[in-house]
C-alpha cells in the first residue's frame, strides 16, 4: 500500500562512464524551458524545436505534479532567476536541474526535483515565480500585497547570485510574478474579492531599485493575493476559492471558475469589481488564480482535481467543494 518513490521515465538513461564524460562543457548549450510545479518540484526540458520530441497534448490524460505555476526561457549551460516574496531574483544553474524527456501527454513533473535543493532563502520567504534571464525576454511584472504593481526594465542580470528587483515597503511582500508585454493586461486579485483589470502598457518599466506604483485601490486590512496575465486573444478564467477567514483551509467554502470576459477593463490605481459573492459564513478568499481555459487544478500533494466549468456570473456565489485546489494553472 506504501506509494511508490522512485519516478520512472521513458526513454534511454545515459551511462555515466567519467566525471569527464558529463563535464558541463560536454552539454550542448541548447534553448530550453524551465518549469516549476505548484508542488515546488522544479525540471528542464527541451524546446520542441530544439529535439524535444512531441509537443504535450492538452487532453491527454493527467498525471501527478502536473499544474505547472511558472515557466521561464533559459538555455542549458545558462542560467535562470527564481523571484521571491522579498523582491529578490536567485539565480540558479539550469544544467543541475533535472532534463525531462519528451512526452507526447500533458507535462509531469514528478521526474523533477525539490527546488530547495539549489537555492537557499532567508525565513519567511517563499518563491513566487520564475524569470528568464535571457538578452530581450519579456520584461518581469511584479505585484505586491499591499496592491503595488511594477515592471522591471529589460537589464543585462548582474554577476552575483542574488539581487533585488523592488524596493519593498514595511511589511509588504511579493504576491505574484510574471513575463508581460505591452500589448498584455494584468489583473490584481484581492482577498476581499475584488479585481482590477489593467494594460500593462499603462505600467512604465523601471529599474531594479524603484518601488513600482499604485496597482490597485484597497479597501482598509485587504490584501492582493494573486496577479494574472492575459495575452491578447487569450481565453482568462478567474478562479475563486471562499472561506471564513476564522476557519481552517479545508472546513468549507465554495469554489467558482468565472469566464474572464465578464470582468470590465479599467484603470490602473482603481478599485476593482466585485469576482465573487460571499455566501453566509464566508468574508474571505482563501486563494484566487488568473488564468487560461482549459486550466489544471491540483491537490497540495499534486493529485489533479477536477475543476467546474466557467461560470458567467461575475458576482455570483460559488458552488461547495468537496476537495480544495491548493493550486491551479493554464495546460501546458
Amino acid at each position: 500500500a506504501t506509494p511508490r518513490r522512485t519516478v520512472l521515465l521513458e526513454g534511454p538513461v545515459p551511462v555515466r562512464r567519467s566525471a569527464a564524460a558529463v563535464a558541463p562543457l560536454e552539454l550542448s548549450d541548447d534553448p530550453c524551458e524551465v518549469l516549476l510545479s505548484s508542488t515546488g518540484l522544479i525540471a528542464r526540458r527541451a524546446l520542441p524545436d530544439a529535439g524535444a520530441g512531441v509537443a504535450s497534448a492538452p487532453t491527454a490524460p493527467r498525471g501527478t505534479h502536473d499544474v505547472v505555476v511558472a515557466r521561464a526561457g533559459a538555455t542549458v549551460r545558462g542560467y535562470v532567476g527564481v523571484v521571491t516574496s522579498a523582491g529578490r531574483v536567485v539565480r540558479t544553474h539550469v544544467q543541475d536541474l533535472p532534463s525531462l524527456p519528451g512526452t507526447a501527454g500533458a507535462v509531469s513533473l514528478a521526474g523533477g526535483a525539490p527546488l530547495g535543493a539549489f537555492l537557499t532563502l532567508e525565513r519567511g520567504e517563499v518563491v513566487v515565480g520564475l524569470t528568464s534571464l535571457l538578452p530581450g525576454a519579456p520584461t518581469l511584472a511584479l505585484a505586491t500585497a499591499h496592491g503595488v504593481i511594477k515592471r522591471v526594465t529589460d537589464e543585462p542580470a548582474p554577476t552575483r547570485d542574488s539581487w533585488e528587483v523592488i524596493r519593498l515597503a514595511d511589511k509588504d511582500e511579493v504576491v505574484g510574478a510574471l513575463p508581460v508585454a505591452d500589448e498584455d493586461e494584468l489583473i490584481l486579485l484581492s482577498d476581499d474579492a475584488q479585481l482590477l483589470r489593467f494594460p500593462a502598457s499603462s505600467v512604465r518599466p523601471q529599474g531594479r531599485a524603484a518601488g513600482g506604483m499604485a496597482g490597485i485601490k484597497l479597501a482598509t486590512g485587504a490584501r492582493v493575493i494573486t496577479l494574472g496575465v492575459w495575452s491578447p486573444g487569450s481565453t482568462g478564467v478567474v478562479v475563486t476559492l471562499a472561506s471564513d477567514s476564522a476557519a481552517l483551509l479545508d472546513a468549507g467554502g465554495s469554489l467558482k471558475v468565472t469566464h474572464g470576459s465578464e470582468f470590465p477593463g479599467k484603470g490602473r490605481a482603481t478599485g476593482g469589481v466585485r469576482a465573487h459573492r460571499f455566501l453566509k459564513g464566508e468574508d474571505v478568499l482563501r486563494r484566487g488564480w488568473i488564468t487560461t481555459w482549459p486550466a489544471a487544478a491540483a491537490s497540495s500533494s499534486g493529485e489533479p482535481i477536477e475543476l467546474p466549468e466557467p461560470d458567467h456570473r461575475r458576482d455570483g456565489s460559488g458552488a461547495p467543494f468537496a476537495n480544495a485546489p491548493a493550486a491551479v494553472s493554464g495546460r501546458v
